[in-house]
């Protein structure tokens, strides 16, 4: 009894270099698979940080004509920021801005621009006096993220 402990307990047991070749290779193998899908989503994820900010943004815009007798005469990011102090209207904080806002068709509808923090993607919804909204995204990298088809 004795030497079969003392057979088991100094005998070479473990793994071969071909077994662990083969475990490295399938590790290598799904770091390749998976990093590319993580990193996608990062960008994903300041694409929807702009699109809910240029949301926010046509939102308040509403509120500006309840206020001003239906009309969007004078609207601006610097207003819209006034009614809606959560948006932000310059770049910093890698944070999406709201890059642009102004009336169109002569104050009966408006346009407002969120620009996405990292990859600089930029959505837009646009009301036209007809009261049509329509909401479009340009890319400003190959890799599109969240603005895959131009709308939103």
């Amino acid at each position: 009894m004795a030497a079969r402990l003392h057979r088991e307990a100094t005998g070479d047991s473990g793994f071969t270099l071909i077994e662990l070749l083969v475990v490295i290779l399938i590790i290598g193998i799904l770091a390749a698979i998976a990093i590319p899908s993580f990193l996608s989503q990062k960008s994903k994820a300041t694409d929807a940080a702009a699109k809910e900010l240029v949301r926010t943004g046509a939102l308040a815009a509403e509120t500006y004509a309840t206020d001003h007798s239906g009309t969007y005469t004078g609207l601006e990011p610097k207003v819209l920021h006034e009614y809606e102090p959560a948006i932000q209207t310059a770049p910093g904080g890698n944070n999406a801005y709201l890059s642009a806002a102004k009336d169109e068709e002569s104050g009966n509808g408006y346009v407002v621009t969120a620009t996405a923090a990292t990859n600089g993607d930029t959505f837009t919804i646009t009301r036209k006096a007809s009261g049509e909204v329509t909401r479009t995204c340009k890319a400003e990298t190959s890799n599109k993220a969240g603005c895959l088809t131009g709308s939103w």
